[in-house]
């Protein structure tokens, strides 16, 4: 072979493996999971069939460089609330001081991406915007549904019964954007002593009555959540429906308070969904540990919450190949091997 035909073949293999490298990156950053769509749909629908639990910033991502738009490949593995900003948009107190056992007008505003209060809201589940509110130690949860002070500033009564630390979620949907949840540290001032998470426990009694849970969480994958409302021994038929579901749910893993939204499976009035007693959830957490549940439920006209701890297993098994790894190593010069482009 003269060294032109050498050449050739040579610069002939340098083109086959970096091409090969190539179509093999391209691959390896589309095989990435999706963006996941949250328990409010556009965070904002009622949802009908299994929705996602996904916490809302799975389709949200953290800003890359100036242009502030989220990353798609880390957007869907940051769990909900543990940002005071994000996409562009932050959750801003204007009460400052919180006194203990006294109520309290909490005023705060979101800023959208251009600097300005975000006036525009998505209505989901009748609201503009959730608002929850629970202490450090998970023993206190509060679902509250602020109103519109005017020039972007919220307003809700908020009585936080005794001194420490608590954490407060604005769960919106803002107008042309899709659904996003901002947390921020509250503090009521006095000295206080952190009480340790609730025993992991399937039943949970409020005002008389029983609420079980049948299920487990596995993390990584949909897990079906069934609560079932008795009341005297008798199961409850006949829920009301509350903000559009028989049911709300939400779920805050203890420690860092990573926070999720979900909804159950079928809405009010559909033809096919029971009034009671069960209720179900399809539910996705992103670690082991432990959680707490919160249950919203109305009866008889008036809504009540059902709190439990819950301990999430293992990680599921690890996806299995069908065979080796393509190479993008030709096995001779010239030759162009198997690549996946």
């Amino acid at each position: 072979m003269n060294t032109s035909a050498k050449l050739g073949a040579y610069l002939l293999g340098l083109a086959v493996i970096f091409g090969g490298a190539l179509g093999a990156g391209n691959a390896v950053g589309a095989a990435g999971p999706p963006p996941a769509a949250d328990g409010h749909g556009a965070h904002g629908e009622p949802v009908t069939g299994r929705p996602s639990s996904v916490p809302s910033a799975g389709s949200h991502g953290t800003h890359d460089g100036p242009t502030s738009r989220p990353d798609p490949a880390t957007a869907a593995h940051i769990p909900g609330g543990l940002q005071v900003s994000q996409d562009g948009y932050t959750l801003t107190p204007e009460t400052t001081t919180i006194t203990p056992g006294e109520a309290t007008d909490f005023r705060f505003t979101v800023t959208g991406p251009d600097g300005r209060p975000v006036t525009g809201y998505q209505v989901q589940h009748d609201k503009k915007l959730h608002f929850i509110v629970v202490s450090r130690d998970l023993g206190l949860f509060r679902h509250l549904h602020p109103e519109e002070a005017g020039d972007g500033v919220w307003s809700v009564r908020l009585t936080l019964p005794a001194a420490g630390a608590y954490r407060a979620f604005a769960d919106f949907a803002a107008e042309g954007g899709t659904g996003l949840t901002l947390g921020t540290d509250l503090h009521a001032s006095g000295d206080y002593e952190p009480k340790v998470l609730p025993a992991v426990d399937r039943t949970a009694n409020v005002d008389g009555y029983a609420v079980t849970l049948d299920g487990d969480l596995v993390p990584g994958a949909s897990s079906k959540l069934t609560l079932k409302v008795s009341k005297d021994g008798h199961p409850v038929t006949d829920l009301q429906p509350y903000l559009g579901a028989y049911g709300h749910l939400v779920a805050l893993r203890a420690g860092d308070l990573a926070y999720l939204h979900v909804h159950p499976d079928g809405a009010p009035g559909d033809g096919s969904t029971p009034a009671g007693p069960g209720i179900t959830f399809y539910a996705e957490v992103p670690s082991r540990g432990d959680y707490r549940l919160f249950l919203d439920f109305q009866h008889n006209g008036t809504v009540r919450t059902a709190g439990f701890t819950v301990r999430a297993g293992e990680l599921p098994a690890p996806a299995t190949t069908s065979g080796p790894e393509p190479t993008a190593t030709p096995s001779k010069p010239g030759s162009h091997g198997d690549h996946d482009h």
